[in-house]
């Protein structure tokens, strides 16, 4: 059974634990605070049944935890492992030091990833004799509900070493997303930043509540989104696919593109009518609720994804 690390246990580590155990990799889970593994095990045990209720485990929750262990030693953790996700504070200081931990206490074939969302992983990985598999892969939180998960590599990340983490993701369940070289934002925030600038823009000028927006979107085009991408969406949306799309609609969003061209600045005032919009709808002590909610939701739209794959074709 492939042996996988994961350092550092917090939200992000133990939703990857949860992803890669119930693939079928022993995962062993180390933390700088001594206390942090035995904390994310118990929350993991407790999420669990609600996986299996709907569909989501390959396995019992008995089963899927059993492979779940603590070390509390780094060198340990470390041992015979295939995968190391490293999920530390976004300190870039800190990542230096841990990657620098990793490269030499990880055995020389381990692919070390870490799950950085802001960092460029050559800003974290140059100083190393092993950085040619050191890699980003950046998960869309929570990764055992959201199966897409970027894959950054640095300018010296082996071609071998993308494709064997690629091939890894892939037998656990995932989504990967193998980008060619690196950029900042990757590409899940400069797609979700580009939608977030222009709904920003659209309240913050008058044209749109904070409602409007998350309708359109909601009951919209996230319709199509939650199973075809962009690019699909186009294709099938004129009678003679992409071309015929391009040709029909560039011109729409070229005449569009000058009034995109500033910003509505999220912290200025549009932040406080967006805070506003949203607490009316939501107040702040129900938060934790509906984020219950939206993993339940998360759920199962994934578990229907999955049944309308088999019955309709993906």
């Amino acid at each position: 059974m492939p042996r996988v690390a994961i350092i550092g246990t917090g939200f992000i580590g133990r939703a990857w634990a949860i992803t890669f155990a119930r693939a079928g990799h022993e995962v062993v889970l180390w933390d700088a605070a001594a206390d942090a593994p035995a904390i994310a095990r118990d929350y993991i045990a407790g999420l669990l049944p609600d996986l299996a209720a709907n569909g989501l485990l390959n396995d019992g929750p008995e089963k899927v935890l059993d492979r779940i262990s603590i070390s509390p030693k780094m060198d340990e953790a470390l041992e015979g492992v295939v995968h190391v996700q490293e999920n530390a504070p976004e300190k870039l200081e800190l990542k230096k030091t841990v990657f620098s931990m990793l490269d030499e206490k990880a055995p020389r074939d381990a692919v070390l990833a870490s799950s950085t969302s802001a960092l460029l992983p050559s800003v974290f990985t140059a100083h190393l004799a092993g950085r040619e598999r050191c890699l980003v892969a950046h998960p869309i939180n929570p990764p055992y509900l959201v199966p897409a998960a970027e894959l950054v590599p640095a300018p010296w990340t082996s071609a071998e070493v993308m494709e064997r983490a690629a091939a890894f993701f892939r037998a656990s369940g995932q989504a990967p997303l193998v980008m060619k070289r690196e950029i900042d934002g990757f590409i899940m925030n400069r797609l979700q930043g580009a939608l977030l600038e222009e709904a920003f823009r659209l309240v913050d000028e008058g044209y749109a509540s904070v409602e409007d927006i998350d309708i359109g979107i909601r009951d919209g085009l996230a319709l199509r989104w939650s199973f075809m991408g962009p690019f699909e969406t186009i294709d099938l949306n004129a009678p003679g696919g992409v071309r015929d799309y391009v040709v029909r609609y560039e011109s729409l969003y070229e005449n569009l593109w000058p009034s995109t061209q500033h910003r509505a600045s999220w912290g200025g005032p549009v932040l406080d009518r967006v805070e506003r919009d949203r607490r009316s709808k939501l107040p702040a002590e129900k938060l934790v609720e509906r984020q219950e909610w939206r993993d339940r939701r998360l759920m199962a739209l994934i578990a229907h994804k999955r049944d309308a794959a088999k019955k309709i074709g993906s």
